[in-house]
């Protein structure tokens, strides 16, 4: 469907799985694939092609909360692969709570960490080696939740929320440079976690993480050359 041979993209969140069925969608369109993640013990397993084809890979671990940990990360893609033509960002997490009035701080701390502060600590990070080319595409990962608020969730919509106007206001700053930045909106993914969590939904209406794959590569794709700042909803049925 997409073709990116000779091109390089990093995959935040690698291990995850959406994260996972990005990386995979990238390597099988012929990227050589940044695979990035916390903890990297668990990608060999995920990703056999380590083994079998190791020159389109570079497994780093990140911290996206600490920018040196970022830019260590961008660093040692440069210097493996030399150029970063595509960023798609799927760090991020839910918690639930109480009431607003009653949720404690380190609750709303964490989720705005989690899924705002990392985006952008990332997108800072990977910048000036775009800016330097003229040119990269970068995908963040938002939610149908970051449209409106909903009970005993405001610190999740709220994070959610803040990605999208991120992206926006920093494709608009960045659209002359040549880069793009835009983001996902999708709906339940249907993976292991959500159905043990939701055994009587109807899983067929869910979307599947290689659905949402398919918008992170044509973001990222000639095809999208003109959209910025964009916040595309991937719902499936639901």
């Amino acid at each position: 469907m997409f073709d990116f041979t000779d091109r390089v993209a990093l995959v935040t969140g690698a291990g995850g799985n959406l994260g996972r069925a990005v990386a995979r969608a990238f390597y099988e369109a012929g990227a050589r694939v940044v695979l990035a993640d916390r903890t990297t013990e668990d990608l060999p397993g995920i990703f056999p092609e380590l083994e079998t084809d190791p020159d389109r890979f570079l497994v780093h671990a990140v911290d996206l909360m600490q920018p040196e940990s970022a830019q260590g990360l961008v660093g040692a893609a440069l210097d493996r692969f030399g150029q970063i033509d595509a960023v798609a960002n799927t760090v991020g997490g839910f918690r639930s709570g109480p009431a607003a009035g009653d949720m404690s701080l380190d609750v709303w701390d964490f989720l705005l960490n989690l899924n705002a502060r990392t985006a952008l600590v990332l997108t800072q990070a990977v910048v000036p080696a775009m800016r330097s080319r003229g040119q990269g595409a970068i995908v963040h990962t938002a939610a149908r939740a970051a449209l409106s608020g909903s009970k005993n969730v405001a610190a999740y919509t709220a994070s959610k929320s803040a990605v999208v106007r991120l992206t926006e206001s920093m494709a608009a700053e960045l659209r002359d440079e040549g880069i793009r930045i835009n983001c996902v909106l999708p709906g339940t993914i249907d993976t292991p976690e959500n159905r043990a969590e939701r055994p009587n939904a109807d899983f067929s209406k869910w979307v599947a993480p290689e659905a949402i794959a398919d918008v992170f590569l044509f973001l990222c794709s000639d095809a999208a050359r003109a959209i910025h700042g964009a916040a595309i909803p991937v719902y499936g049925r639901s």
